[in-house]
């Protein structure tokens, strides 16, 4: 769930949470709409969490040179 998701869920919780008022037998909007915005949070706390943790992550380059230190006009070798 990316952040854009996340502010769906919540948007859509806070209006069934605190603007809807009919009534449908069997289910508490206002319930659903608590859960959807708990879910949005949550849902935007763990993309940020990851995403600063793929922004700190530091990346590192090895280089390895290898030199042949013989002179290939030797004839000893």
């Amino acid at each position: 769930m990316g952040i854009g998701a996340g502010i769906f869920l919540l948007a859509v919780g806070g209006v069934l949470a605190f603007a809807v008022s009919d009534r449908i037998s069997g289910v508490d909007l206002t319930m659903v709409g608590y859960i959807l915005m708990g879910a949005g949070a949550l849902g935007i706390a763990l993309v940020l969490l990851l995403n600063g943790q793929r922004t700190r992550a530091s990346h590192t380059t090895v280089v390895e040179e290898h030199r042949d230190l013989r002179d290939p006009r030797d004839p000893r070798i």
